[in-house]
């Protein structure tokens, strides 16, 4: 009897070894590895930029808080959202006698108690188009957010996308967002991603370094395309993952320069010019269509797409 226990334990642990074996394997082909992000067509983004522009131009030069040219860049982005099978809303706020509006894209499924979310400021200043600063980070953001769309992506965690108003008059828009959420719902924000000046003319390649690991998926990235990085220490404070970060929020994001001199040193890294600011028509009349350098609006794209799809999964 000795004997035949012996076998027989010896026999059930072999079966439950293969059991577990293929378990596992089972387990891997539900379950398999995330899919890389897509190339983000530079060219979609450009003519984003391009239809931005023309709002403005037919609505006073501008799309500044207030202005006709702001609603109507919220009415361009929104119809591209619905579109692509976007659930959307329109949040309105009041900033000096005016309305103002915060656009919020949820894209459906993923788990609501863990949220990730980006956002770009859509407003110009009074000036000029604002096509740099900020069509470019909200036209980046748009692009990616298409494609997630046409790629049907099924992340683990919720995705939702913002473009904020009057954040030209002191991030007026994003904390408006942020004041109207309970302690509930904003915990469920895991990481906030912002997107402002994405293709500055004399680009640097900056990365906030509020949280290190939102930094290092943009760090990474970036090295791998052998893009050297720095920290975006001179954006602190000054766009609308702050609202997000005085709240509690991990927060990223990328940002290629605005009216700060670019030094010898950066120069030679990023094939730039010294002594020249990252954004000469910074808050100008001349951020056009021309004010954009079409490398540095492709390369912070594509790392826009990959956050979203590693952070997601």
């Amino acid at each position: 009897m000795k004997r035949r226990t012996v076998i027989a334990a010896a026999t059930g642990t072999a079966l439950a070894a293969t059991l577990l074996t293929v378990a596992g394997a089972q387990a891997n082909e539900q379950a398999p590895a995330p899919a890389a992000a897509p190339d983000i067509s530079v060219e979609n983004v450009q003519q984003h930029l391009k239809e931005l522009d023309a709002v403005a131009q037919a609505n006073g030069g501008n799309r500044a808080h207030g202005e006709p040219g702001y609603k109507a860049s919220i009415d361009y982005v929104k119809g591209k959202l619905d579109e692509a099978g976007f659930e959307t809303s329109v949040q309105e706020f009041d900033k000096g006698g005016a309305t103002g509006y915060n656009l919020i894209a949820e894209w459906p499924g993923g788990s609501a108690d863990d949220v990730l979310m980006a956002g770009a400021h859509l407003d110009s200043v009074s000036d000029g188009a604002g096509i740099n600063d900020n069509a470019s980070g909200s036209a980046g953001l748009l692009e990616v957010a298409l494609a997630v769309a046409a790629g049907d992506l099924q992340p683990s965690k919720h995705l939702r996308f913002a473009w904020w108003g009057a954040e030209e008059l002191g991030l007026v828009g994003s904390n408006h967002y942020v004041s109207s959420l309970d302690d509930a719902e904003l915990g469920k924000i895991g990481g906030y991603l912002n997107f402002d000046m994405i293709g500055s003319p004399n680009p640097g390649y900056f990365v906030y370094n509020e949280d290190p690991e939102l930094e290092k998926v943009f760090t990474d990235w970036f090295a791998q395309k052998q893009i050297e990085t720095e920290p975006a220490t001179e954006t602190d404070g000054r766009s609308d993952h702050a609202s997000f970060q005085d709240a509690g929020v991990k927060v990223g994001g990328l940002f290629t320069g605005a009216g700060e001199t670019m030094t010898e040193e950066q120069a030679g890294k990023w094939n730039g010019t010294a002594g020249e600011a990252f954004d000469k028509c910074y808050h100008s009349a001349c951020d056009g269509t021309d004010n954009i350098n079409a490398d540095a609006l492709d390369a912070n794209s594509d790392a826009i797409a990959h956050a979203i799809w590693e952070l997601s999964s």
